[in-house]
């Protein structure tokens, strides 16, 4: 698919976050909108998937939850759960809970949520496909906030110990997490170095570029018998100009205003760069 066609998914995307938090009064719609150009350029750029239901099909697990409605948006851009299902998010009786549920619907590999767990599950798939000679991959999308979980590291260590390079991990690194800056909660850097150190082979990239994204991923493995690491530097709040890099919007949802305000404006992007494409 081309990168134009990704960048409208994306824009899409972005509209039914904002429309399943207006509605839900909901947390962690900056989280999601970080994680937008991720998960779309990785369904539409890159992952090799026939069908959800599909047993050689690749694996993405999204390991921080809470940014769930960036992918059940997603999801229903490819098919794989309707696009009217995004109406129960957060909702009484709906499917679609506020972090990564796999009853919600195809394409959503594990229940996510409880930080730090993301990595050991996909350690464990990508360890089966070993063992049983499966040529699927499996990519893990986590929080920068969520490296501050020990389990992490272990499922690092494991993964390089058994020479897991069907595995790839993918650090939305936004900068921020619940309660403040990550290098002022406790500090990562140097966060590739640290991954290195660990037996991963990796690079830092552009997490709001479909066309680095996708490429990057697509060249996974870096190295033969190891996993492999990508940093994709983001924006918390991305795509709309007020809760661009601002930590309240980890916990707040738009208002009817504020909603209106935002759909507005990535109408406005929209138009802008299809004009500066003729």
């Amino acid at each position: 698919m081309s990168m134009d066609k990704i960048e409208k998914i994306s824009v899409r995307v972005r509209k039914n976050i904002l429309k399943m938090h207006n509605r839900a009064n909901s947390a962690h719609i900056g989280s999601s909108l970080s994680a937008v150009d991720i998960l779309t350029a990785l369904f539409f750029g890159c992952l090799k998937i026939k069908s959800a239901k599909d047993p050689d099909r690749d694996r993405l697990i999204l390991s921080k939850g809470h940014g769930a409605s960036a992918l059940y948006a997603v999801l229903a851009e490819k098919g794989y759960i309707p696009l009217k299902s995004l109406k129960e998010y957060c909702m009484n009786g709906g499917r679609l809970c506020g972090h990564a549920d796999c009853t919600g619907g195809g394409g959503i590999e594990a229940s996510t949520g409880s930080l730090g767990h993301g990595l050991p599950l996909g350690c464990g798939m990508a360890y089966a496909a070993k063992k049983d000679k499966k040529p699927y991959r499996v990519f893990v999308v986590m929080g920068d906030g969520e490296c501050n979980e020990g389990s992490v590291w272990e499922a690092a260590l494991f993964a390089s110990h058994h020479k897991l390079d069907n595995l790839t991990v993918i650090v939305d690194r936004n900068g921020l997490q619940g309660m403040g800056r990550t290098e002022d909660v406790l500090r990562l850097e140097p966060f590739l170095s640290k991954w290195r150190s660990f037996g991963w082979h990796g690079t830092v990239i552009n997490g709001h570029d479909h066309a680095e994204i996708s490429k990057t991923a697509g060249k996974t493995p870096f190295k033969k018998a190891c996993p492999s690491i990508i940093i994709a530097n983001t924006v918390k709040g991305k795509g709309i100009s007020f809760m661009e890099d601002r930590l309240e919007w980890h916990y707040k949802s738009p208002t009817n205003e504020q909603y209106e305000k935002a759909v507005a404006e990535l109408d406005g992007k929209a138009v802008k760069k299809i004009r500066s494409n003729k």
